[in-house]
């Protein structure tokens, strides 16, 4: 859990996923049309994935990847970005973080 609190608050936008997931692909351009780059961790790519995936799990995230954190604090999974988004409260929380 250390390691993906570590990396959630090194920079405003932070997406952990899988290289594979079309639904973390989704979320990335949803934000970079809205002007956010976020920081990408490819979790499948770690050697301490699994143990990542568990502690995104164990933070309240429903599903592992894409676990989206908007200033160090873990928003949620596509439902949870996509929900805020269409009822207008995500550009906002990005607003900080856009180019």
């Amino acid at each position: 859990m250390e390691k993906v609190m570590r990396l959630a608050t090194e920079k405003g936008v932070v997406i952990f996923t899988k290289s594979s997931c079309c639904m973390c692909y989704a979320v990335n351009i949803l934000f970079q049309d809205i002007g956010v780059y976020p920081v990408i961790h490819e979790i499948d790519k770690d050697p301490e994935g699994k143990e990542m995936e568990k502690a995104i799990t164990k933070l309240g995230c429903n599903a592992p990847v894409p676990a989206v954190f908007i200033g160090g604090r873990l928003v949620g999974s596509t439902n949870e970005v996509m929900s805020l988004h269409l009822r207008g409260s995500l550009i906002p929380l990005l607003r900080p973080y856009r180019f």
